[in-house]
């Protein structure tokens, strides 16, 4: 198309930066502990994101093949309209945007959270509000917004800028979470991971007389599948890979390994440093330890000047892995936003883009909610994780049905790259995702994700349909010609 803004020869590494980058995050600094008592120890969790890396690695294996077959923003949506219909392309895209955009206020809120452990001072003050329990502050408000305000700047400058900001702080995190590793070992002892396997500390768990917090599982077993509930949520940045698509130089072959190579070293990331940081601590008093825990934890393992220099790393590596995730998730939630606009699924003033290729209505759309976060505080993050990782689960499950479909009705497609084992590999990702989405929603089983997340899953598809019905007279005055053209003529690979 004429209009079609130039490359900006953004690279497979830069591409990769981006999905470890949004996919390592802040996590493996303040939530780790809660993946171990979640999990009935750090054993168990780390069991259970190589557990995770089975279940991730066919579905990473079908965006492999899939993302430079089709080279256009929208991700899995675009792969469901080329394989099946709008309808379907409309419910793949829309949960992946309620993914994308919820980790959008997730992340501005813990950027108060995190700052407020290296600053103390920002917590301090008279409390406007509560939310589910979570008082919220005026400074912690003004520091989110010009947060949210800095990224939205950036990501004006479009991605390539994006991209040269986030191989920077890629360094940072993964230098931080090296040196904690090491850290931990050093001063560690084995004898910190027992129990293997317990769910019973009071103290933790709680009393089921009393009604406190207890688990859905009583066996190791069901603590290695107890990640499964939030493990797609910490796993998802590699989805900020294909929105990004557009922007690449080069092999676009290579740009798709790049989802595969982020989704399994995150995995093994996360599943080294479950090992490390139960090894350096009990783990049943390191769950009672503050945020950021890791870092916290530093300081009781070498008190003095050691400790205090390496809560101060590993804080700033969260920091850094914080806005990785924030800043791959802005720019990929907008593309996202755009190519919807373009097939006309959403609104068509979505698809408009500036001179320079940047999706400026959709990153105003990633602005307002990236502010809305600081105004929610911390009180809903939990539900917002697991409604967020169903949300994925959902948009993978498709993708998956779609490689199979596209390689039964479209064969002589060109494909840069071919997964090994083709339509058996795309059916165990379409098994395995299936399966995974419905025990999220059966109560009493470990990967069940609770009735709040379940009802924000319900209410969000509730409000797509509405609006994809409400929508349909602008797409029936649009032929579906035209409708593909403005969705895949993008792509440097046609059928």
């Amino acid at each position: 198309m004429s209009n079609t803004p130039e490359k900006k020869g953004v690279s497979a590494v830069d591409f990769f930066c981006i999905g470890f980058g949004a996919i390592v995050g802040v996590g493996w600094a303040v939530a780790i502990n809660g993946w171990m008592t979640s999990c009935g120890g750090p054993i168990p969790a780390a069991i259970g994101y190589i557990v995770a890396l089975v279940m991730m690695v066919p579905i990473a294996l079908c965006y492999c093949e899939l993302v430079p077959m089709l080279p256009v923003a929208g991700g899995g949506m675009a792969f469901a309209y080329k394989a099946f219909n709008e309808t379907v392309s409309f419910i793949s895209g829309w949960a992946a945007f309620g993914a994308f955009v919820s980790i959008i206020p997730w992340e501005a809120i813990q950027i108060t959270d995190v700052l407020g452990y290296l600053i103390p001072g920002i917590k301090t003050g008279p409390i406007l509000y509560k939310v589910a329990g979570e008082p919220i502050y005026l400074i912690t408000i003004i520091i989110g917004t010009v947060a949210s305000l800095l990224l939205f700047a950036l990501n004006m400058r479009g991605l390539a800028a994006a991209a040269s900001v986030q191989k920077i702080l890629c360094f940072i995190l993964v230098g931080a979470a090296v040196i904690g590793a090491i850290a931990s070992l050093i001063g560690g002892n084995a004898d910190n991971w027992k129990p293997i396997y317990d769910v019973t500390d009071p103290t933790i768990y709680g009393n089921p007389a009393d009604g406190l917090k207890q688990v859905s599982h009583n066996s190791m077993f069901g603590g290695i599948l107890a990640i499964l509930a939030s493990a797609p949520f910490f796993l998802a940045g590699f989805e900020t890979i294909p929105q990004g698509i557009e922007d690449a130089g080069g092999d676009v072959a290579s740009v798709g390994k790049t989802v595969v190579l982020s989704v399994v070293l995150a995995c093994v990331f996360y599943a080294i440093l479950l090992f490390c940081f139960g090894y350096a601590w009990k783990w049943q008093e390191f769950a009672h330890m503050s945020n950021p825990s890791a870092a916290t934890m530093f300081k009781s393992l070498y008190p003095g000047a050691v400790g205090g220099v390496l809560y101060w790393l590993i804080t700033l590596g969260a920091i850094a892995g914080l806005f990785t995730t924030w800043n791959g998730f802005f720019m990929a939630s907008a593309s996202l936003l755009m190519a919807m606009g373009r097939g006309n699924l959403v609104p068509g003033v979505f698809a408009k883009q500036n001179k320079n290729g940047i999706p400026v209505p959709g990153l105003l759309v990633c602005l307002l909610l990236s502010l809305i976060g600081p105004f929610l505080g911390a009180g809903l993050i939990g539900s917002i994780t697991s409604f967020s990782a169903a949300a994925f689960v959902l948009s993978w499950c498709i993708t998956s049905f779609s490689l199979i479909r596209l390689r039964k009705i479209a064969p002589d497609m060109e494909r840069p790259y071919k997964i090994p084992g083709g339509v058996a590999m795309g059916g165990f990702s379409a098994l395995i995702t299936t399966v995974v989405f419905i025990l999220l929603f059966v109560p009493n089983n470990p990967v069940y994700m609770g009735k709040t997340a379940s009802i924000m899953f319900v209410g969000w598809m509730v409000i797509g349909f509405i609006l994809y019905a409400i929508s349909g007279v602008q797409r029936k005055a649009i032929s579906k010609a035209d409708r593909e053209a403005a969705m895949f003529g993008h792509a440097t690979h046609e059928d």
